[in-house]
């Protein structure tokens, strides 16, 4: 009985450690973005402003797509393109872009509608058939549901003058189509967890490439191989990354801040998205992934009081840090712009949806792709490869 007893106090105490790790690396990275932020606000200019073509894949209709879009086609930036890709003929967004263009007529926007496939990856077919319209060398690829500043493409641009950068990304934060509980629980996610542990990681040394934007000129493109070396590939972004970073070459965050609309109506609809997620960045990074549970720091203490339930130091602990982890989450919030205090009040379930999410995607191979269900592994260049489930049918996707 004491044997059975000292080994759960040494598992509470181990748990209750990795807690207080999880909370000084959330101090970490709030501190980073916090910096970060402070930066941005400065507004740095580019010395030239070279043309720019941005990318749009698009597929279907999407809570706050029209603001999203909206965004893009008010730049202040004196030189740009914008083509939108969709695969359907029938496809909502074509509307929504007609509205644009005629919103916006002095602004270089068109259109292309080509089902033709390429590989497992919808959205990179999407841009395989996009790219011939492409008028500059400088491209800039993002996906439908980002939101951006005005001064976007000139941070970007800025990003590009460093020597040997040859890949331009963005940090993005969760922007919640509504106060669903879904959306804001999705929205911890990544602004509390996510968004710190990406600036954590790159003081840290690694250089990762994100989503929201992948920008590059088209002669870099075509050294790493084009789009279709990204075809078969769920997570095209870190591939991409890879890529450039074995051409030597660098990849900058530029100095502004993006949001990703958090569409998700529903808990099992924001599971089955994050175990996507998950299963994804287990495949690339297996050791990382795992590392990653320090990033839950309130699951550890929920387990020191669960091993010691009579005891009081497991429970005034995890106030405590509670507490310090409120704090962190309130900095964060106001550093992205996110003002409901509601998201303090997630901060336990989160990580305990978190650990759930994490161990279901050590258990299996599958992915819903908006409705593709399609397969992930780590065997082709050290990244994900994607194979379809041949019994469900293939509906167009972003890919975000």
């Amino acid at each position: 009985m004491t044997g059975a007893f000292s080994v759960l106090q040494a598992a509470a105490i181990g748990s209750a450690a990795l807690g207080l790790a999880g909370c000084v690396q959330a101090a970490l990275g709030t501190a980073l973005v916090a910096r970060f932020c402070a930066r941005e606000r400065r507004r740095q200019q580019p010395s030239d402003f070279p043309p720019v073509t941005i990318l749009k894949p698009l597929h279907g209709d999407e809570p706050l797509l029209d603001e999203a879009l909206e965004s893009f086609c008010t730049q202040d930036y004196p030189a740009m393109q914008i083509v939108f890709g969709v695969q359907r003929a029938n496809d909502p967004a074509i509307e929504l872009v007609r509205r644009l263009q005629a919103r916006h007529p002095g602004v270089d926007m068109s259109l292309v509608v080509n089902g033709a496939l390429h590989g497992e990856n919808r959205k990179v077919s999407n841009l395989i058939n996009m790219l011939p319209h492409a008028k500059h060398e400088i491209l800039v690829i993002s996906d439908s549901d980002i939101h951006v500043g005005p001064d976007y493409l000139r941070q970007v641009v800025l990003a590009f003058q460093t020597p040997n950068v040859g890949l331009v990304t963005t940090l993005y934060a969760g922007l919640p189509a509504s106060n669903a509980l879904p959306r804001l629980l999705s929205a911890c996610q990544i602004n509390h967890n996510f968004l710190p542990g990406v600036l954590l990681s790159r003081y840290l040394g690694r250089q990762d490439c994100l989503g929201a934007t992948m920008a590059l000129t088209r002669s870099m493109l075509d050294r790493v191989g084009g789009l279709e070396a990204l075809v078969a590939h769920v997570a095209d972004d870190a591939v991409l990354g890879r890529l450039v970073r074995a051409q030597g070459q660098d990849i900058a965050i530029a100095g502004c801040m993006t949001w990703t609309t958090i569409a998700e109506d529903s808990l099992p609809a924001l599971y089955s998205h994050e175990l996507r997620w998950g299963r994804t960045v287990r495949a690339l990074a297996p050791v990382g992934y795992l590392a990653s549970s320090i990033q839950l720091p309130l699951l550890w203490l929920t387990l020191a009081v669960v091993l010691q339930p009579h005891a009081s130091w497991p429970f005034i602990l995890f106030l405590w840090c509670y507490g310090f982890r409120a704090v962190a989450a309130f900095v964060m919030d106001r550093c992205v712009g996110q003002r409901s205090l509601v998201p303090l009040l997630l901060l336990a379930p989160r990580d305990w949806l978190s650990a759930i999410i994490m161990a279901s995607s050590m258990t299996g191979t599958r992915v819903d792709w908006r409705g593709h269900t399609m397969h992930v592994s780590g065997h082709v260049a050290g990244s994900t490869h994607a194979s379809p489930v041949n019994a469900i049918p293939p509906p167009i996707s972003t890919g975000d």
